[in-house]
């Protein structure tokens, strides 16, 4: 079985594919037209991508699997895969702590200002009475949209900082209540139920209105872009916190600019609309100038330990399929 994989990948996953006696074809720069091509001409049956986009003339020929590297498809054409019969699979939760670990890494951020810290030290500058006014996450309330693997990763690290916790999910939709015990070992976060509170709310704008900092763990799709909108923002109270380690079209960017002026949010993005599609490049996102806004490269799920259980998972991927032709994971069977 011919794989090609078209982004960065660990040595460790590269190794297993060669152990399942499987011709590794790696490329990591191959994007677009170039992409297709390189299918077409290597007879690839197994693509793997993490970042790189996969259309609709990636689909055609030999190509009869494409694995998602990570947990979100929205860079894959799903509609165009399935038409030609392409399974597409993904590795969900493998970097849930990793985001929310950057998540955490936000909001601290925020708090204390740890960037502007270093900016005026490297600059020579000593201003301990300017960053000695910070609130703390101690006794805070964190709403969380969504529940799934990154959700729950968030509840468990909220429980070390003492937050109590508002949650917003379409698991719940439209319930106003606390987190029953069965529904905790549900989600694996009874012992962080035995320190604080986890109580659900109706809506989005629900959470928005009990929280002092809201962070988005939604998959994109039709019903989430946007779903943080104008609406949501505004029943955050003035100088709440905004976290975003999803999908920067889950929030109405020109709301959120408009909530960063008028409501003076303070702001952390690993995510954002016009992200370059290559690993270095231009970048010019507006909201990055933005007043108490602080962004990361998009690097939520990029640590060792999320980049080798992806990688395993990804091999474990490719060998039930080769040898049952059936894949785990599947997001269109």
């Amino acid at each position: 079985m011919k794989v090609l994989i078209a982004d960065k990948f660990e040595k460790s996953g590269i190794d297993g594919l060669k152990a399942l006696g499987c011709e590794v074809l790696f490329e990591p720069d191959l994007k677009d037209q170039a992409l297709a091509d390189a299918i077409g001409k290597t007879g690839a049956e197994v693509l793997i991508v993490r970042s790189t986009k996969v259309g609709a003339a990636a689909m055609a020929g030999s190509l009869k699997l494409i694995v998602r590297a990570g947990a979100g498809v929205n860079t894959i054409d799903v509609p165009a895969a399935t038409s030609h019969g392409v399974v597409v699979a993904n590795c969900p939760g493998k970097n849930s702590a990793a985001v929310a670990e950057l998540a955490f890494g936000l909001m601290l951020a925020l708090d204390r200002r740890i960037p502007d810290n270093a900016a005026d030290l490297q600059r020579g500058k000593w201003n301990k009475k300017e960053y000695s006014v910070a609130r703390g996450l101690s006794g805070r309330t964190l709403g969380l949209l969504g529940a799934g693997s990154i959700g729950c990763e968030m509840i468990r690290r909220a429980a070390g900082f003492n937050m109590n916790v508002v949650l917003w999910s379409r698991r719940y939709n439209g319930q106003d209540r606390p987190v029953t015990i069965a529904e905790a070992d549900e989600l694996g976060v009874r012992k962080a139920m035995e320190l604080i509170t986890v109580h659900l709310a109706p809506s989005p704008a629900e959470v928005a209105a009990r929280v002092d900092i809201l962070s988005v763990h939604l998959a994109l799709c039709p019903d989430t872009r946007e779903m943080v909108n104008a609406a949501v923002l505004s029943k955050l109270a003035p100088g709440s916190f905004l976290i975003n380690t999803a999908r920067a079209e889950c929030v109405d960017q020109g709301a959120l600019r408009t909530a960063i002026r008028e409501r003076l949010l303070r702001v952390g993005l690993d995510v954002f609309v016009s992200e370059p599609a290559t690993p270095t490049g231009e970048f010019a996102d507006p909201i990055v100038h933005e007043p108490g806004v602080y962004g990361t490269h998009h690097i939520g799920a990029s640590t060792d330990q999320a980049q080798e259980a992806i990688a395993a998972e990804t091999v474990r991927i490719v060998r039930t399929f080769k040898d049952t032709g059936k894949a785990p994971n599947a997001v269109n069977v």
